[in-house]
């Protein structure tokens, strides 16, 4: 691949997995069958980034407010992570995915929490693509622990309050170790990009489908890149200045 190929690959992808439980109730089933299908629907996701060479794919598997669904919804959910967690993780690391999981893991039951820290060991030493699962994750709680940290550091005297500035407040946002977001995705036909990675997505290209998650496969994904390819990413400078730096 040459540069400028590479270049019309986002690095690092993000998606809003929407629609599960509207792609269910059109078959007339339940919002866990949808769901179950939303899961195959990443394993096509993750080969089509192993394909395209996308360094990293954060999704949003179940936000901080996902809590107020319906208890027997939640229940499905922490069900099928456990039953994913067990049957994926093995295929993943054979194919070269280092997977985490960001957000606030303290509400999860312990024993999930036990396959979560093991999925993260078995395939820390992987680096074909960085899969990032967002788990009671919010993008208001990304920040505020990322200040917890920038006071502590304070009160340590490691910096000046007046020394903290975007950059250093990076360091302790999410995923800091990774490239920045270069696409947002989501499914579903929603306009809003609920809460999810506030910060990084600052200036990555958004892109909004109306294709229900469960149906949203590597021909969809490939969709998604050639419209991210056509955009002009100018950063706060003018085309003119992005043409000539081309």
């Amino acid at each position: 691949m040459t540069g400028a190929d590479a270049a019309r690959i986002p690095r690092h992808i993000a998606i809003v997995m929407d629609g599960n439980g509207r792609w269910a109730k059109a078959r007339h089933r339940p919002r866990s069958f949808g769901h179950n299908a939303g899961r195959k629907a990443l394993r096509e996701v993750v080969e089509g980034c192993l394909r395209e060479g996308v360094q990293a794919l954060t999704v949003f598997a179940f936000s901080s407010e996902n809590w107020q669904r319906p208890q027997d919804e939640v229940g499905a959910l922490m069900e099928l992570f456990v039953r994913a967690l067990d049957k994926e993780v093995e295929e993943l690391h054979q194919h070269g995915v280092r997977m985490r999981f960001v957000g606030d893991l303290g509400a999860f039951d312990p024993s999930l929490r036990q396959r979560m820290t093991q999925a993260i060991a078995h395939t820390a030493g992987n680096d074909k693509l960085h899969l990032n699962v967002a788990v009671n994750y919010g993008g208001r709680w990304d920040v505020v622990q990322a200040a917890r940290k920038a006071a502590e550091a304070v009160a340590r005297g490691e910096f000046r309050a007046d020394e903290i500035d975007e950059k250093l407040l990076g360091h302790w946002m999410s995923l800091a170790d990774l490239p920045p977001l270069d696409l947002f995705i989501r499914t579903g036909g929603e306009l809003r990009i609920s809460n999810f990675l506030l910060w990084q997505a600052a200036y990555a290209e958004l892109y909004f489908t109306d294709t229900l998650w469960p149906d949203f496969d590597q021909a969809c994904l490939r969709q998604a890149i050639e419209e991210y390819a056509r955009r002009e990413r100018r950063f706060g400078r003018t085309g003119a200045q992005v043409a000539v730096k081309a």
